[in-house]
């Protein structure tokens, strides 16, 4: 396993000591899963924006136009309350 130094502001330090006693974890543990995350959210949002990127908005909303118009299932419905506040 390798090893980088990083540097730290006093107050986000003085957060993750807090957020590691409160999770029992150590700092280190703590930092280790917080860029865990973010990169695995990185490598989500870059996926999706491959899939956006190779997508086509005009074949899209000719497949759209293909169904049949038909409402939404009953579960599905806006309630009428937000109905008649949208129409405002």
């Amino acid at each position: 396993m390798s090893q980088y130094p990083l540097r730290v502001p006093d107050y986000l330090l003085d957060q993750a000591r807090e957020a590691a006693k409160e999770e029992n974890v150590s700092i280190n543990q703590l930092f280790l899963a917080f860029i865990s995350d973010g990169m695995g959210q990185r490598r989500a949002l870059r996926s999706l924006q491959e899939r956006a990127a190779r997508g086509d908005p005009a074949r899209a909303l000719a497949l759209l136009e293909s169904l049949p118009d038909q409402g939404p299932e009953p579960d599905d419905r806006m309630p009428e309350a937000l109905q008649s506040e949208k129409r405002r």
